[in-house]
């Protein structure tokens, strides 16, 4: 393991100007297993001088010769692949199996489309058929500071690093000061692909310094953020002033509509993706709204699916569930289940305090709630726990109205036979995305939401290469 107390700045490991340093707990057994340190102005500052130096070459390079060292990375993240994933499940917490299928398999899969939308785009076309002299270019948009979060170390860092060096941004990556060692590893796989001196670099810190001063760096032209929306918004105020562009990727709270003629795997489905990751994903489907006719039936199941899901060890393998990330989630998490109990909402698995058989580590006990009316704070606040509300419904209209209910709109899901009424409530759910009957979303599908979810930025694909890329319409070519 390298240095984590040092940072990646010009191409090469820097010791910090910073003397503040912070451990780095497994959220497992709650001890510290690493120290990084935390930046100060003074270490932010060079790393975006060095990225604006690097600037003018790096935006000049050929989309073949960026190809090239993306490939390279994309061959040295496979050969260190059980490292990358041995490290995410001792920082953040995720089961071994899902660290080396989903966590390190997400960041592997968008490096691998990144490359893929790199090899067809075209930085450089005619407007129309009508106006042949009139070309439009697509640019970088320049120096970029990616500020990510702790729940999907390598999805989010990729969806963000990898599109920025493709469209030929030079970058500034500021990892969440909970989960930064799978950052750091990365930073060394960027460096031994050969990436020219300055073009990638890698401050540590929280939100309050690197992160605010990254906001509003007036050399920084370009946030991209993925996290809470109380920061993303604290982001947007931030950057105001020097008027950079600003992407966000925040909070949810999905519907999962499910009607009786849903497939018969549905509920299980939903409890289990609620549950996923310990619930600590952005995403998941944490609203279930059932119609009414089941609704006994799916309170059922989901408790029964509950109380059968594993809690286990982040280091142990299997298909459990592992603990939440910290301590201050894990008191979050507490918090909200009480709250829940005390507003009314009927308990039918799960409940306060940690699973039988852990008096230590950030355990939560999978936990649903049936009877969950609007207006109930497990209704409207996101969680981020293994907590699921489920609530029922008589008309399709009301399951839309229900759906809507929220200040989010990231993802939202439908389960019906009815291929016209899922095409119906796609259209009317206010998300970025939504998912029908168990189908994700393909290579290249754009990851993003609407309302307070994000404000239209999207991740992923050609949509990801053009979130860092400037359109400039030239005449008379």
């Amino acid at each position: 393991m390298m240095d984590a107390t040092k940072f990646y700045i010009n191409g090469k490991w820097v010791t910090p100007d910073g003397s503040q340093r912070l451990e780095v707990i497994n959220p497992s057994d709650e001890k510290g297993f690493s120290t990084i340190t935390l930046g100060t102005q003074a270490d932010t500052d060079n790393a975006v001088s060095a990225a604006k130096k690097a600037l003018p070459a790096w935006a000049a390079s050929t989309k073949e010769q960026r190809i090239e060292l993306l490939e390279r990375l994309f061959e040295t993240y496979k050969a260190r692949a059980e490292e990358m994933a041995q490290t995410i499940s001792q920082e953040m917490g995720a089961p071994i199996d899902l660290a080396r299928s989903a966590q390190v398999g997400a960041g592997a899969a968008h490096l691998k489309n990144t490359i893929r939308a790199l090899k067809s785009f075209n930085f450089e076309h005619p407007l129309g058929d009508h106006a042949p002299d009139n070309i439009i270019l697509h640019e970088p948009v320049g120096v970029c500071a990616l500020i990510t979060p702790w729940n999907w170390p390598m999805n989010q860092v990729m969806l963000k690093v990898a599109p920025a060096l493709a469209a030929g941004c030079t970058i500034v990556l500021k990892p969440s000061e909970i989960s930064p060692l799978s950052a750091m590893l990365l930073t060394e796989m960027i460096d031994s692909a050969g990436f020219p001196e300055g073009v990638f670099n890698l401050v540590n810190g929280d939100g309050a310094g690197v992160g605010s001063q990254l906001s509003k760096h007036p050399d920084i032209d370009l946030v991209s953020f993925t996290g809470s929306t109380r920061a993303g918004k604290a982001i947007t105020l931030a950057a105001a002033d020097t008027m950079k562009r600003v992407g966000l990727e925040l909070g949810g709270k999905g519907a999962n509509i499910i009607f009786a003629d849903a497939d018969e795997k549905a509920v299980t489905r939903g409890v289990r993706h609620c549950f996923a990751n310990s619930g600590q994903s952005c995403n998941a489907p944490t609203r279930m709204l059932v119609e009414k006719s089941v609704y006994k039936q799916a309170v059922e199941t989901a408790a029964m699916i509950a109380s059968k899901t594993d809690v286990g060890q982040a280091g142990t393998e299997g298909r459990h569930i592992g603990p939440v990330v910290s301590e201050q989630q894990f008191v979050k998490v507490q918090a909200l289940i009480k709250q829940g109990i005390e507003e009314g909402a009927t308990l039918v698995a799960g409940g306060e305090g940690r699973p039988e058989g852990f008096d230590k580590g950030y355990f939560v006990k999978p936990t649903v709630f049936s009877d969950v009316a609007p207006g109930m704070t497990i209704w409207s606040e996101e969680i981020f726990g293994p907590v699921l509300v489920i609530t029922p419904f008589e008309t399709e209209e009301e399951a839309i109205e229900l759906a809507n209910d929220t200040l989010y709109g990231l993802t939202n899901y439908i389960q019906t036979s009815d291929k016209d009424r899922a095409r119906r409530l796609a259209r009317q759910v206010r998300s970025g995305m939504v998912e029908v009957n168990g189908k994700s979303g393909s290579a290249g599908f754009p990851f993003g939401g609407m309302k307070q979810s994000g404000n239209g930025s999207r991740e992923g694909g050609v949509w990801g290469l053009e979130e860092f890329l400037e359109v400039k319409s030239v005449t008379d070519w």
